[in-house]
């Protein structure tokens, strides 16, 4: 029987920022799921068998509005992602819901899956702005295609009136149980909603849930990310097939004060998921989801990094490996840039952890993570940025025989210059379909703040720089100074 740890309640913050135009809303329908079989990979959105890379800009101009974002989509191939093959989606783009708007944000957060089930992976944007409501979010659902994405939904807020920022987070996965692709959504709201899988082109989801995070330990707190579920991300933890919920955030407890920054993990239930614990962790964090020590069930890294740029902690990784009765409570590591075998050293400021991914890059059969520190100098250039790879193994997660990367590496194009952020945003995924994942780096700030991509190949012997491919906002299409490409990469 699974071991499910209890709490007095704790109501977990939810904000953001995030909305975008006028959008037509996605109503909530009976309608069955689609009859094909779903996308082998949950980011290939043409059906060609190769993963895809999503890049948000959402600092792009868009038919003359500053800001209002966009989202660029490189196609995989045998050959991996290059500029010239790529999706530039906006909200000026046929068949999508709104209208590009000023201050817009489109792309400010990011997820995919396959939610209408017809073999093609569809895409989750969230945007800043919805329609004269600056702070409300909005939510779109772009579907993937024989010839890649083209038109969408719009995901209707069911209660406007009493959150911000519908959309700050986004994560898709079965969360309950019924073999089809679910959407959970958060805001500034005490809840998270999921809306059930059974979504068509023409409809929405087949129904809507929540889960309510007004869970035994306090009140809501706004001190982790300005208030809110930082990010959500789904993953496998117990391994029965059905996807747990991580709601990223912080929380208060009425045993301790201040307020604490953690985890609320939901396990994947029908009919609808389940509180199973919270995983304290302090700090501004991220997260991520993979199985590092490759025993079948997916573990949980969580970065812990100052709540500003002026703080004394480099930062940390942490890795709560899954099991038969779901995360664990206690990190099996916890990895700074002091740890033995990681290049480099734990200064403040770096925001070591500030991004991540996890996969396979050298196919062995554990996940790797990769770990931005884009506040990071390199030597003399402040806040250059750099990427650390560290290594999964039978343990878990291991800082023995990490790697780091910035542009003054051998074989990346370009070179360090101040404020660049290399390590924005990191994503690791398999592009080329040789079966390790490739890696790209986001740097925001490159060339102005238009911003920039990388993209290294995996190999038997780890990340190589050779072919490496990089491309800026001009070269796919996205003006604007202050663009902000590869400020997020879809996890």
């Amino acid at each position: 029987m699974r071991t499910r740890t209890r709490l007095r309640p704790c109501t977990l913050l939810l904000a953001a920022a995030l909305t975008t135009g006028l959008l037509t809303a996605l109503p909530v329908t009976t309608a069955s799921a689609a009859s094909a079989a779903p996308a082998k990979y949950a980011d290939d959105f043409n059906g060609d068998g190769y993963r895809d890379l999503v890049t948000a800009a959402p600092g792009a101009t868009v038919g003359g509005k500053a800001r209002a974002g966009a989202v660029v989509v490189s196609y995989g191939s045998k050959s991996g992602i290059k500029a010239s093959n790529r999706t530039v989606v906006t909200q000026d783009s046929a068949g999508i819901p709104g209208t590009a708007q000023t201050d817009g944000g489109f792309g400010s957060a990011l997820a995919f899956g396959d939610l209408n089930r017809d073999g093609y992976a569809d895409l989750v944007v969230s945007a800043e702005r919805h329609g004269d409501d600056a702070y409300g979010g909005a939510v779109v659902i772009v579907w993937g295609g024989k010839n890649g994405l083209s038109g969408g939904r719009a995901v209707a807020d069911p209660d406007r009136t009493s959150h911000d920022y519908f959309g700050r987070s986004l994560a898709v996965g079965d969360f309950t149980g019924d073999g089809r692709a679910d959407l959970a959504v958060g805001s500034t709201g005490s809840d998270v909603q999921i809306f059930r899988g059974g979504f068509t082109r023409t409809g929405g989801a087949a129904s809507r849930t929540w889960l309510d995070t007004d869970l035994e330990d306090g009140g809501v707190s706004g001190v982790a990310c300005g208030g809110g579920a930082c990010s959500l991300a789904a993953g496998d933890f117990n391994g029965d097939g059905i996807d747990d919920l991580v709601i990223n955030g912080t929380y208060d407890s009425w045993n301790s004060s201040p307020t604490v920054s953690g985890n609320i993990v939901y396990q994947g239930a029908s009919p609808t998921p389940e509180f199973e614990r919270v995983l304290p962790t302090g700090g501004r964090h991220q997260v991520a989801v993979g199985d590092v020590n490759g025993d079948g069930h997916d573990d949980l890294i969580v970065s812990v990094t100052p709540g500003d740029v002026t703080g004394a902690d480099g930062g940390s990784v942490r890795a709560y490996l899954g099991g038969p009765d779901g995360v664990s409570t206690t990190p099996q590591a916890t990895i700074t840039q002091d740890s033995p075998g990681v290049p480099g050293s734990s200064v403040g400021q770096n925001w070591f952890g500030d991004s991540l991914s996890v996969a396979d890059v050298n196919g062995d059969g554990y996940a790797d993570v990769a770990v931005g520190a884009p506040h990071e100098a390199v030597g003399a250039v402040r806040q250059a940025g750099t990427v650390t790879l560290l290594r999964g193994s039978a343990a878990g997660l291991t800082g023995v025989g990490a790697t780091r990367y910035t542009q003054n590496t051998p074989g990346v194009p370009d070179s360090d210059e101040n404020t660049d952020l290399f390590g924005s945003a990191v994503r690791l995924a398999d592009l080329n379909g040789d079966h390790r994942a490739d890696l790209a780096v986001g740097a925001q700030h490159e060339n102005g703040g238009r911003g920039a991509v990388w993209s290294l190949r995996g190999s038997s012997s780890g990340l190589t720089t050779t072919g490496v491919v990089s491309f800026g906002a001009t070269s796919v299409g996205v003006s604007g100074t202050g663009a902000l490409l590869g400020s997020a990469f879809g996890q």
